[in-house]
């Protein structure tokens, strides 16, 4: 019995561009795999952190809107949750006083996440630093005090970024789980992104009028962590324990 396949000239066309394609997709994603290797592998380079050893750490980004933030610190008050970080833009600051006002006599804990919320990757040093320095004075003129946690705007950023946090005595901090929120994708799915979170993660979320979904999303959330760890902000999670950190070239 004759176990030959004859290809035909067409058939044998669209074999070979299917195996090219099949080469250049394994590239792809082997280049990709790499290059987050290179990003984080330098051995005494400049560190961000990411993770703790005890509690949960819930983080909210806020740079733009006058709708989300409040029913979220409602909701958080509501559940009982007692610390969180909220990183909020000195530009956001500046117009919505109120607000951090309530974020701070609610007991949660502020960070900086710049002024005008510009990619720092595509910044040189010295602007990074003048984007940071007006969100800090923002926060003093509004009497807050005693900021030492940096979130780059974008979640992008380089060892000029921290160096610069270094330089003005601020830790960069990134998060461990990503719920996702700002993409709206529903409100189940975002407690599903944040399922796996644990006892030392950071967990990344949006109080922006952008993440319209978060505010439903938290009482699930909430529940579903507080048997895994007791919520921390992320000072406390650096000054209680060891920390995990991103190395950056």
């Amino acid at each position: 019995m004759n176990f030959f396949m004859i290809l035909s000239g067409k058939k044998l066309k669209q074999f070979l561009f299917i195996l090219v394609l099949s080469l250049f997709t394994a590239l792809f994603f082997y280049s990709q795999t790499t290059a987050q290797v290179a990003v984080f592998s330098t051995k005494d380079g400049p560190k961000a952190i990411y993770k703790g050893e005890n509690g949960i750490a819930l983080t909210f980004n806020i740079g733009w809107g006058d709708q989300k933030a409040e029913p979220i610190i409602d909701t958080l008050i509501k559940n009982d949750v007692k610390s969180a970080t909220f990183f909020l833009s000195g530009s956001w600051a500046e117009r919505h006083p109120d607000i951090v006002e309530k974020i701070v006599k609610s007991g949660y804990e502020i960070g900086n996440l710049g002024y005008a919320y510009e990619d720092y990757i595509d910044l040189e040093s010295s602007k990074i630093k003048q984007d940071v320095l007006k969100a800090q004075e923002v926060f003093k003129k509004l009497n807050v005090k005693n900021i030492k946690l940096l979130r780059s705007p974008t979640g992008h950023f380089d060892k000029k970024t921290l160096k610069v946090a270094d330089q003005l005595g601020l830790t960069v901090v990134h998060w461990s789980v990503n719920s996702e929120d700002w993409t709206n994708p529903g409100v189940k799915q975002i407690v599903k992104n944040i399922d796996k979170a644990k006892n030392g993660d950071i967990v990344l979320m949006h109080a922006s009028d952008g993440a319209k979904q978060t505010k439903e999303a938290l009482p699930d959330i909430i529940s579903k962590l507080k048997g895994r760890g007791t919520f921390i902000n992320v000072s406390d999670m650096i000054a209680n324990g060891k920390v995990k950190t991103t190395l950056v070239n």
